[in-house]
């Protein structure tokens, strides 16, 4: 008995660090380090928006991508005014080289994209395998509106219970992309400042992500907010994630195997415009935007001086 006592203890100590709550540094980037681990993505947007995605050459040639120091900037074109017969706006849109399963990631974002027609993400996903792998919505929003969406779009068989413990407001509990419209199982944030103009206006803020094959949580702490853990602000090389109280969404596995709903992801941040979600016209006009995305965004390019992403740091912890 005592032997077999020992022997699970023993076991215990050995479970790997990944089914905890502490997690070790994995991957630092910061200003230039994006240039080499992510992938500017030239492809037609999966969501049709009113956007050319440019490849990284041409992005740093037109200083849509800009990395200095601690600074990485993403940002669209906002001097030309495009044909109707033409494409899109010039955008963006970067996907880390590495994938993850278990793990952490933490956004220190100092400005996101804002103005009527745009639709900024910070996401993860497998793009080949897109539903089934998974999709984790990590910064989303469109047209300026505020609070910022959380997401989780999956396969079939995959929901949320109605109650569970955060401080955002569950939006929809079915992850399912097949009976939902893809609108997925969102959460909103429960405060302004995490999306668009507040969010610039204060200096932005961090974001952190966890998953585990248990559950998948996002915490936001704005900048300058008392209630920062220093492990998020400072980057050290180990964190805890029981430190930082509760999350503002919560996706658990009470009815959704996460481990087979979502596979190696990797991480992706872009702007897109207009496209299945900023230009529909009642979400578009609802935002107070003028007439149609489609002609706004060709018509109006100084209206996006302000779409531009300024990321301090995106660390992994494993």
């Amino acid at each position: 008995m005592r032997f077999a006592a020992l022997a699970s203890l023993v076991a215990a100590a050995l479970i790997p660090s990944s089914y905890a709550a502490t997690y070790h540094l994995e991957d630092n980037w910061v200003g230039s380090a994006f240039l080499s681990t992510f992938t500017h993505e030239a492809i037609a947007d999966p969501t049709h928006g009113r956007v050319n995605y440019v490849d990284q050459a041409t992005a740093l040639a037109k200083n849509l991508t800009y990395a200095s120091g601690d600074t990485l900037i993403l940002r669209a074109d906002h001097t030309t005014t495009l044909s109707p017969s033409g494409p899109g706006r010039n955008s963006v849109r970067i996907r880390s080289i590495k994938t993850y399963t278990t793990h952490v990631a933490v956004f220190d974002v100092r400005h996101m994209p804002q103005g009527c027609g745009t639709w900024p993400a910070a996401w993860e996903t497998d793009e080949g395998d897109w539903p089934n792998g998974g999709e984790v919505d990590i910064i989303e929003g469109v047209n300026d509106q505020s609070p910022n969406a959380m997401t989780l779009h999956t396969g079939a068989n995959c929901a949320m219970p109605a109650s569970r413990t955060m401080t955002g407001h569950a939006t929809n509990n079915n992850c399912d992309v097949n009976t939902d419209g893809n609108t997925g199982c969102g959460v909103q944030a429960p405060t302004a400042n995490s999306y668009g103009p507040s969010f610039n206006a204060n200096g932005g803020g961090w974001y952190a992500m966890e998953r585990t094959n248990s559950f998948i949580k996002v915490w936001f702490f704005p900048r300058n907010a008392g209630n920062v853990p220093n492990d998020i602000a400072s980057g050290p090389a180990t964190i805890n994630t029981d430190n930082w109280g509760t999350p503002t969404a919560f996706f658990p596995n009470t009815n959704c195997d996460i481990g087979s709903h979502f596979d190696a992801n990797n991480i992706i941040i872009n702007l897109t415009f207009c496209g299945d979600w900023a230009g529909q016209a009642s979400i578009f006009n609802g935002a107070g935007c003028p007439g149609s995305c489609v002609d706004y965004v060709n018509n109006n390019p100084s209206a996006f001086a302000n779409a531009y992403w300024d990321i301090a740091s995106v660390r992994v912890y494993q």
